[in-house]
């Protein structure tokens, strides 16, 4: 490539289509930073490319929060998700399933079930970053509209950004539970009675 004088020229950067492209990754990059600096991503972890879903007879729980937040995948997307934090939880005949696309053998499911003896699932400082919930609820004190960056019922890590609508109750009953989720964290999961099948073809919860 020459210049206008007709010298030749080697290693020119066209900085302005440099800046066009460039200026979306950084502004993804920056917001993510933003994101994670507020408390907006959910999961320490980058999430799969499978969603996977949850059903339990009963969850019985102390110190609940809800509010939104982000997931990341290891492709750099955002993952909009319902943050369901609880201090202690008890779940009763838990089921969780994903299904996995594999090559050549085509749908294989995990199926994994516990709680369904007389020792119920345990877990401390539970968080569900889910897409869905299903159920019947019932509250005790419940405060609905409050701001994610201020609640103080649930663990200890339970809050959002400010100005994001969220919501807290001392205690919280769920029974018939049905959520699909992108990720679940727990300081301790007690699986009492634990069983975990692999199947070939489409086998979920719900």
């Amino acid at each position: 490539m020459k210049d206008a004088q007709g010298r030749q020229v080697t290693g020119r950067v066209r900085w302005r289509r440099f800046a066009v492209l460039a200026v979306p990754g950084f502004a993804a990059t920056a917001a993510l930073a933003v994101a994670l600096a507020q408390g907006a991503i959910a999961a320490s972890f980058a999430v799969s490319g499978q969603q996977f879903k949850v059903s339990a007879e009963s969850l019985v729980g102390e110190g609940f929060a809800q509010y939104g937040g982000v997931d990341g995948n290891a492709n750099g997307d955002l993952l909009p998700v319902a943050i369901t934090a609880i201090k202690k939880a008890e779940l009763r005949k838990l089921c969780q399933s994903v299904v996995i696309g594999v090559p050549v053998l085509g749908d294989i499911s995990l199926n994994l079930t516990a709680g369904g003896g007389k020792d119920p699932v345990r877990a401390k400082d539970l968080f569900v970053d889910a897409t869905q919930l299903g159920g019947n609820a019932e509250f005790t004190n419940i405060e609905i509209g409050r701001d994610a960056s201020t609640l103080d019922k649930g663990p200890d890590s339970a809050q959002g950004m400010q100005g994001i609508f969220a919501q807290q109750a001392d205690h919280v009953k769920i029974t018939d539970l049905q959520q699909t989720a992108w990720a679940t964290n727990a300081a301790t999961f007690n699986l009492a009675g634990l069983n975990m099948h692999v199947n070939k073809g489409k086998r979920e919860c719900f």
